[in-house]
Order: C-alpha cells, then structure tokens, then sequence
C-alpha cells in the first residue's frame, strides 16, 4: 500500500475538500448526533478558505486520493466555514499568549482509524510550534474527542450550540500546551 504524502492546500482543491467534508460530516457524526444535528452542524462545519490564502491548511493523500484535510491557523477564529453561520475573526494572534486554532480537520470515512487524523494533528501542530506559538485550541466534534483526547488534547468546556440557529449540536472546546 502506497505511504500517505501531505501537501499544503490550494484554490483548486477547493471542491474535493468541499466533497471530503461532506461525506465525512455525513458518515462520521452519525454514531454521535441526530440526523437533524447533523443537517444543523453543517451550520457551524466546513472549509474556511483564509486557511487556504494563510497557507495553513494541509491535504493529506494516498495515491492521489485526498483521505484528509486539516490546517491550523494564527487568526482568532476558534471555528466555521465560509458559508457557516458562525462568525468569524481574522484578527491574528500573538504567539507570546494566545493559543493557535486547529481548524476544519476531517478524514475521508474511507481512511478512518489509519492514522490520518494523527498525522494531520503533528502536521499542524509542528507549524504552529515553527511559528512561535506554545498552546493550541481547538472546537471539535463529539466525533473527534476521543482523538483528540488520544494527542493529548483537554477538554476546556463543553458547548451546547455551535450554530446560532436550528437544533443543538454539541462540541467540546479542547487545548493543548505545546511540548
């Protein structure tokens, strides 16, 4: 089996991430939320492209086939997508006491439970180190928590409602010092 390659996103990767995430967010929620927090999550979930302009933003492949995608970012933003209704904060923070953000990590249901995710995360978070920075956040699904908890991620407080509008979807604020 081919070795996975990773590679920094660009405009033109666009729709196929577009259509990673919405496969994942379909398949891989549906163990932890409703169908109707599902369709509500979509609120709250997906691609933010200042990720991609902020170069920040990584793809990870096996023979040409995108099995995830995930970046980190240096802006305020803890979560949401272009089209989400979650507002959003470009203002950068400072490595000297703000925590980076992990941003719009998702696997292909395809490549689950074959380190995607993992290697995604050390990705992100050596980028996010380079750059000065010493503690990272993140808002994850209820998908995500037990590997983020695996890498060493904390729970900092539960939240109710990621999106302003439609039914309750759950997630969970994490952080992580850097080692």
């Amino acid at each position: 089996m081919p070795a996975f390659t990773h590679r920094l996103a660009t405009e033109t990767d666009i729709p196929a991430i577009a259509a990673l995430m919405d496969r994942a967010i379909a398949a891989l929620q549906a163990g932890y939320l409703s169908p109707d927090e599902i369709a509500a999550s979509r609120l709250s979930m997906g691609l933010d492209t200042q990720l991609i302009a902020d170069r920040t933003y990584f793809l990870i492949e096996q023979a040409g086939v995108l099995a995830g995608c995930g970046g980190w970012s240096f802006r305020a933003t803890l979560f949401g997508g272009d089209a989400s209704a979650v507002a959003r904060d470009v203002r950068p923070l400072n490595p000297a006491h703000d925590a980076a953000r992990i941003r719009a990590m998702y696997t292909n249901p395809d490549f689950t439970r074959r380190g995607v995710g993992r290697q995604m995360l050390a990705l992100c978070e050596d980028a996010a180190r380079a750059a000065g920075f010493k503690q990272l956040e993140m808002m994850a699904t209820l998908a995500g928590e037990p590997l983020y908890r695996a890498c060493g991620y904390e729970e900092i407080e539960r939240v109710a409602r990621m999106a302003p509008t439609g039914p309750p979807v759950p997630g969970v604020r994490m952080g992580k010092t850097l080692g």
